[in-house]
């Protein structure tokens, strides 16, 4: 797998610029386009301020395109609440979202 094109086609797919990544990943414009364009892989730690940028774990950085599922910030909130309820409630929430 080539790290780098794969930052890169995520970028690609949210519109993103190496910039924009840089400031939603809290890494350095310059560390970003140093790590590209010499065609290393980040580190440990700046690929995981990347992943969070981009709203997935580090094992859905790695897994097959067609695994990936990126949850918004809104669904994953959802999901932060829902797991927060009870069974029952939960089970409340689900019949009232069947309807």
């Amino acid at each position: 797998m080539d790290i780098n094109k794969k930052i890169v086609n995520l970028c690609n797919e949210r519109g993103w610029s190496i910039y924009t990544l840089s400031l939603e990943a809290g890494v350095t414009q310059s560390t970003l386009n140093s790590m590209l364009q010499r065609g290393n892989p980040p580190k440990i730690e700046t690929l995981q301020c990347i992943c969070q940028a981009f709203g997935m774990t580090l094992s859905q950085f790695f897994m097959d395109d067609e695994q990936v599922e990126i949850l918004s910030s809104r669904e994953k909130e959802l999901i932060s609440s829902f797991r927060k309820l009870s069974d029952k409630k939960q089970e409340a929430l689900l019949n009232l979202i069947d309807r």
